[in-house]
């Protein structure tokens, strides 16, 4: 299973998404430049966090354009597996290939801590090995996560089981509904602003993000039959 880290001027956690590929799932995983337009060859695609283009005009607003995400739909429309983390996240958004955007977080300061989410989709290519309604712990770090749609999309989202992690307990940005984490209809594209990237090895506090690479291996093992080892 081949893997591609997208790297836009400014990211900052695309060494952590390629770290975690490795260490988690050990497979074939390169970075690709926000130029490049070509990603026939890659199977899953993470768009990683950090200030693409310094965040400039609204986040993610200017990396919507970079060439690579007109490949990034075209792979998404292709069934493959696409997860965009924090900043990822807010380039989904603004792509169109997930619903909602995102506004400053209700307290108008830059959160960075562990968070507890609430798996509420297990059956996501990207959660199949967590428990439906298990709690998880998994770091933020964000200024503008404050996830926001209106009444007709945020039904839609519920009627499709589109939300995949809701923050328990404290809810740290006041994203409606306590949303962490959603899906495309077809489940293949995930957004999320917390950082399971940040959580695949007791060392860093949690391991609980390994398994979310561990899930994908194993959906896409399905999907091309057991005998794909690679």
């Amino acid at each position: 299973m081949n893997f591609a880290v997208l790297v836009f001027p400014g990211s900052n956690c695309d060494i952590d998404c390629f770290k975690a590929v490795e260490q988690t799932i050990g497979q074939p995983v390169e970075y690709v430049w926000h130029t490049s337009t070509d990603l026939s060859k890659y199977d899953a695609i993470l768009v990683p966090g950090g200030f693409s283009y310094g965040d400039y005009l609204r986040c993610g607003a200017i990396s919507r354009f970079a060439p690579v995400m007109t490949e990034v739909v075209k792979a998404a429309e292709q069934g493959k597996f696409v997860l965009g983390i924090c900043n990822g996240f807010q380039i989904l958004l603004e792509s169109g290939l997930l619903p909602g955007a995102m506004l400053r977080n209700k307290s108008l300061k830059f959160r960075c801590h562990s968070a507890t989410l609430r798996v509420e989709n297990n059956r996501n290519p990207f959660t199949t090995q967590y428990a439906q309604g298990e709690l998880i712990d998994i770091p933020i770090a964000h200024g503008e996560g404050n996830y926001y749609c209106d009444d007709a999309t945020l039904a839609e989202l519920k009627a499709n089981d589109q939300i995949v992690f809701r923050y328990h307990g404290e809810n740290p940005n006041g994203s409606v509904d306590d949303i962490a984490g959603i899906c495309s209809k077809q489940g293949n594209v995930v957004g999320m602003m917390p950082h399971p990237e940040r959580a695949v090895d007791q060392l860093l506090g949690s391991e609980d993000g390994k398994r979310m690479f561990t899930s994908i291996l194993n959906a896409w093992r399905e999907k091309h039959g057991a005998a794909a080892v690679r």
